[in-house]
């Protein structure tokens, strides 16, 4: 994206000064809870990937148990990262419509294609003011991927492979929890990745400690870092790669980023509007 846009640089970096700004200051969005409409964007091929409304259902279900620290695993936080483990991040996620589309195409690449009509996609629906989720059949085994703040709002969404959605109908172990969905939309709400995307690289976030790189599967705690400081990693966080049933909390730093972006001149304000 940034290749394609060479202002969206000047626009994330700009966005991040806001964020720390918005958070040092207190500039937070503090009042009542944001209630985000979610337009889920179906693309099949086969019968089993036309995900039902039921499928869905569940999906909306895990966004808002996970946000607000109702899922059942919040309790299986470690000792260490109970302190700094979020609570009840005042986001809801309310679906508003289904959009299904059938294709002749097998898989999708992560080019925006499938956000796209005229390249055999679906536009997304009032992008400012609705979160778009694509359901679709991924190429090359990813699991989803999702639009960070600043970027294009004719690509703004996440997008979800059909076999990571959701708890019932396509999804398949060990990504059958939902959890690839909060992991996207915390980067749609500008999370980054808990390891920096870098060896001990940085999430902007005080309250996550340094990871190597990411995890996969289900690392047997403690499971300790070698970056500096060997602290205790946080698999267990919901923007690291573990599988579903080993991911189950945010942390409060990671929360005050998120709700950031609603802050007034936040990259996601015109959500927060009434």
């Amino acid at each position: 994206q940034m290749a394609a846009d060479p202002a969206l640089r000047q626009r994330m970096q700009a966005i991040e000064e806001f964020t720390r700004n918005a958070i040092q200051n207190g500039r937070m969005l503090a009042n009542g809870t944001i209630e985000i409409p979610v337009v889920v964007n179906v693309l099949w091929k086969t019968q089993v990937q036309n995900v039902s409304d039921a499928q869905i259902a569940t999906q909306i279900e895990v966004l808002n148990k996970d946000f607000s620290a109702t899922n059942s695993d919040y309790n299986q936080t470690p000792s260490i990262f109970q302190s700094v483990a979020s609570g009840d991040i005042p986001v809801r996620f309310v679906l508003y419509s289904v959009v299904r589309k059938k294709t002749k195409k097998s898989s999708w690449q992560l080019n925006d294609a499938m956000k796209k009509s005229q390249q055999g996609g679906i536009d997304p629906t009032n992008p400012t003011t609705m979160m778009n989720m694509w359901v679709c059949n991924l190429a090359g085994g990813y699991l989803g991927y999702a639009q960070f703040p600043g970027g294009d709002p004719a690509t703004d969404g996440v997008v979800i492979d059909d076999n990571a959605f959701g708890t019932i109908g396509s999804a398949q172990a060990p990504f059958n929890l939902g959890r690839t969905a909060t992991h996207e939309v915390g980067h749609w709400l500008n999370l980054r990745h808990i390891w920096g995307d870098a060896t001990c690289g940085n999430d902007f976030v005080g309250d996550t400690p340094l990871h190597n790189t990411y995890n996969f599967g289900c690392p047997t705690y403690p499971h300790y870092s070698t970056c500096s400081g060997t602290p205790v990693e946080m698999t267990m966080n919901y923007m690291d790669y573990t599988d579903d049933a080993c991911m189950f909390m945010f942390t409060a730093g990671q929360e005050n980023r998120m709700m950031a972006v609603f802050a007034p001149g936040g990259p996601r304000n015109s959500f927060a509007q009434p």
